[in-house]
């Protein structure tokens, strides 16, 4: 609810000292004060701050539309919903408009009626930001009448005449006047449909079937579209690319510790997930985004490493309910589930039919390797290798927790171990047990203990 002090009608308003700026002249304002306090104009948005961001800070400040270009899952939806906090928090509005006018600029014939005949006593409605964001899906069967507007046969079975503006239903773009469009996969919609936009985004105006009607529209449109999509499905049509003032480039995360952030930010775990466990679901995402059995113009989403963390976390949850531990804790055996459960979202290149599973397991124990070196470097785990030989260790996914630890050696090495993944201080056993499980399986990987598994989804580690 908007605060009750503000302005009811436009004589109200004008006394208030309001002042109208274009919706690109508001972006530009509330950007620039942000930059200059400090405060954070993209929450949520990791690993872009020196390349994406400043380039579309660059654009905003510029006034100009923009088309974010980028392989899936980069981000590029979140970061255009983001541009909603750069709006005034509250934006009067003619009370009963149907496209959302400024009460000192009506637009429509029925607004401008209004405002004649009351005057100062044009009621002013508040609408918060948020209801000037519209965003559309582009799909192969959007209609002009859909982002523009068409007749609307309702009003003129009331009386209207066909040659009466009043008789037009607006379509997304003119009711996202004063705020911002949003047209997900543009290249999706048909080329005569992206005709229709081009006098949006130059002229600021719309036409409908011919009606001499112009409406000085106020947006900003914003785009996104995947590269392949200029060949594969289609493409955007030149004089609609012309418009468009810039069109920046995604990535994805460009370090490991953006790619970690993002999994913990946006990923909903039903169990705990140790920091190492999700540094091999990171490291993983990145095999995959270099591997030429992957199909790289299809790209390796961001939302592969949330859906494999929310795998891990899932199969640990099951874990415990089937061996009856209280607390689920992530052990390094419950990302043997990842390469099974997500292989159909990622994309192979021809030849490597029958070859799936077989190479997401070979990258998967790389990371886990490259983790496991990473983060026990500097500690000598001969000790544990030895007594492991003398006492055998059974692990799995059918071993409870408590059991790992209770058959570990007594070995000051295990508590170095814990100390460098961060599990000392508790008494639940499961956040010991996945420290030891990564040391052991860091030996099995450099040969040094042998690993026999068994059917009943336990395996005993060995010298």
């Amino acid at each position: 609810m908007p605060p009750p002090d503000l302005p009811r009608t436009v004589g109200e308003l004008r006394a208030s000292g309001h002042t109208l700026r274009g919706v690109k002249r508001e972006i530009r304002d509330n950007l620039l004060t942000a930059l200059r306090t400090g405060t954070e104009p993209w929450p949520g948005i990791v690993g872009f701050e020196g390349t994406v961001l400043p380039q579309l800070e660059r654009a905003l400040l510029a006034g100009h539309d923009v088309v974010l270009l980028g392989e899936r899952g980069q981000g590029k939806s979140r970061l255009l919903r983001s541009l909603v906090g750069l709006l005034d928090e509250w934006d009067p509005v003619i009370e009963g408009s149907e496209i959302g006018e400024h009460p000192y600029q009506p637009i429509t014939p029925a607004s401008v009626r209004r405002a004649n005949d009351l005057g100062d006593e044009l009621p002013v409605r508040w609408r918060h930001r948020s209801e000037r964001y519209a965003e559309k899906l582009a799909t192969p069967d959007t209609a002009v009448a859909d982002l523009i507007g068409d007749v609307d046969p309702v009003k003129v079975a009331e009386g209207r005449s066909l040659g009466d503006p009043e008789t037009i239903h607006y379509g997304l773009v003119p009711r996202a006047h004063r705020g911002i469009i949003t047209v997900n996969e543009l290249p999706d919609l048909a080329e005569r449909i992206q005709v229709s936009l081009l006098n949006v985004m130059e002229e600021r105006d719309i036409q409908v079937r011919g009606y001499t009607l112009r409406l000085p529209l106020d947006v900003l449109l914003v785009a996104s579209a995947n590269p392949e999509d200029y060949t594969n499905r289609g493409r955007i049509i030149t004089p609609l690319k012309d418009r468009f003032g810039a069109e920046i480039r995604t990535h994805y995360p460009l370090e490991l510790t953006d790619e970690i952030a993002v999994v913990e930010q946006e990923a909903e775990l039903v169990a705990d997930v140790p920091a190492h466990l999700l540094d091999i679901v990171a490291r993983f995402t990145r095999h995959l985004r270099e591997s030429s059995a992957i199909d790289q113009g299809s790209g390796v989403s961001a939302r592969f490493s949330v859906a494999a963390a929310e795998t891990v976390a899932a199969a640990a949850l099951r874990r415990a309910a089937l061996t009856g531990e209280t607390t689920a804790v992530a052990r390094p055996i419950d990302l043997e589930s990842v390469p099974e459960v997500l292989r159909g979202k990622l994309e192979f290149t021809s030849g490597e039919e029958g070859r799936e599973q077989e190479h997401l397991e070979h990258l998967l124990r790389r990371a886990t390797a490259e983790t496991a070196r990473a983060r026990l470097r500097g500690i000598d785990l001969t000790p544990l290798a030895e007594a492991v030989t003398r006492t055998p260790v059974r692990t799995g996914d059918g071993v409870p927790a408590a059991e790992v630890v209770a058959a570990l050696p007594d070995t000051p090495v295990l508590t170095e171990v814990a100390r460098r993944l961060g599990v000392v201080g508790t008494e639940d056993p499961g956040p010991m047990a996945s420290a030891a499980e990564l040391a052991l399986e860091l030996l099995f990987l450099t040969r040094k203990v042998a690993k026999d598994p068994s059917d009943d989804g336990t395996a005993v580690r060995y010298g």
